[in-house]
């Protein structure tokens, strides 16, 4: 099934009729080359590219739930490729580039927006800080366009520039980036996979990991065993639980991270904006509702809902930038479990489990993360050797201490990042 403009009209003067299941709803194999278990956007993206880039097609994607129920339907849909230190920044990079060609290669509206990102300094401090980001990314080959109080004005008229405790002195503009939706993404790659030849199996919860003689054999799950030459961890927040079935302990702690949307408005913010000293982000989506979050809950939980204290914190920051939403009212709110590291970066990497491969830490950057981490997870898991632009994210930086990256520079507190 192809999607078109020429389909789609097809299809509203005959009723819908014609339309056919995006991906199959298979039984499980008795055993597979490869099993990912996780079915959100880095899971199902690891998938598709392990079918499209490597010939993998014996491959089982394993979902506790449903597709697009985990943090991939759980953010705020920010894309962006506006980091600083090496490592992170190729990697970011090259995930821009594959969202720039995604929905033409996936035939699916992921419903890409490149709208721009602009963050807000308020400070002399902060200026320079992303004087030196802007020219890192220019010198990465990716866009950024630094912003005095004027221009800024004219792009957002809507700010509190007179605000004595924050004043805006201007911002940094990456006009590539920008949001996409979160759960098309999630079913564009499902889609994809499927369509080649990928079983993505629902309602299926790993219980256990075999391992004999230090290989990986497969895994027991809620349908029965299933034996796998490989097999790669993509769980985001459960990371940490789904390893202690092979016998690790992750350097990760897991966190809430809430999101908003209020009622659907007429069009009034063009862009990704994010306040610089109140750690607040605002877009708006293509149906009107103000879509905005903040910081992390700052204690460990698995609870995919987060405490009002924290709420009232990023009202009070979305507040104190634009007075102008006070009176929006906010429809309903959610939690994504934030799998964080102690530098803030992620972690592809093998395991000491010959066959077992990790991909966790994703902190903030999740969403925008996907297409690039599937890419490089599938390099791994298919080759067993690094990506490129991945190399730098390795597990033993943090036993080591050797190849940290503190994108932040916040230390070693998890929830910090």
């Amino acid at each position: 099934m192809r999607f078109s403009g020429l389909r789609i009209l097809k299809e509203g003067l005959t009723g819908n009729k014609g339309w056919a299941p995006h991906w199959r709803d298979p039984e499980p194999k008795a055993e597979y080359d490869a099993i990912i278990i996780g079915g959100g956007g880095h899971g199902l993206s690891t998938a598709y590219y392990l079918a499209k880039n490597h010939g993998m097609t014996n491959i089982a994607v394993l979902e506790k739930g449903y597709i697009g129920g985990g943090n991939v339907g759980r953010n705020t849909t920010v894309v962006r490729a506006n980091y600083y230190l090496p490592g992170n920044q190729e990697f970011y990079s090259h995930s821009l580039k594959l969202w720039e060609g995604l929905e033409q290669e996936l035939n699916y509206n992921a419903m890409m927006s490149q709208r721009g990102v602009i963050n807000l300094f308020h400070s002399d401090g902060q200026r320079n800080a992303f004087v030196r980001r802007g020219n890192a990314m220019h010198a990465q080959g990716d866009d950024a366009i630094l912003l005095d109080q004027d221009a800024l004005r004219d792009l957002l008229p809507y700010l509190d520039y007179d605000n004595t405790r924050f004043p805006i002195y201007g911002g940094l503009l990456h006009p590539r980036g920008g949001t996409a939706r979160h759960d098309a993404v999630a079913w564009g790659y499902a889609r994809g996979a499927d369509q080649r030849g990928v079983d993505i199996i629902q309602n299926c919860e790993v219980t256990g990991i075999d391992i004999e003689g230090g290989i990986v054999k497969g895994v027991q799950t809620t349908r029965g065993a299933i034996k796998a030459k490989k097999v790669g961890i993509v769980t985001a927040g459960r990371s940490g639980q789904v390893a202690a079935m092979a016998g690790m302990r992750l350097p990760i702690e897991s966190h809430i991270l809430q999101a908003f949307v209020t009622e659907g408005l007429k069009p009034c913010i063009d862009h990704v904006i994010s306040f610089g000293m109140g750690h607040f982000y605002i877009s708006q989506s293509d149906k009107g509702g103000l879509v905005f979050g903040g910081d992390l809950d700052f204690y460990a939980s698995y609870a995919q809902r987060g405490n009002l204290p924290m709420m009232e914190h990023v009202m009070e920051a979305g507040m104190t930038l634009m007075p102008m939403i006070g009176k929006a009212r906010v429809l309903r709110s959610w939690g994504g479990i934030m799998d964080m590291t102690p530098d803030g970066s992620p972690i592809i990497d093998k395991t000491e489990t010959t066959g077992l491969f990790i991909d966790c830490g994703w902190c903030y950057g999740g969403f925008k993360a996907v297409p690039a981490s599937g890419y490089a997870f599938a390099h791994l898991i298919a080759k067993e050797e690094p990506h490129e632009t991945a190399r730098g994210f390795r597990l033993d930086r943090f036993r080591d201490g050797y190849g940290l990256m503190d994108e932040e520079g916040t230390g070693s507190q998890h929830n910090l990042h």
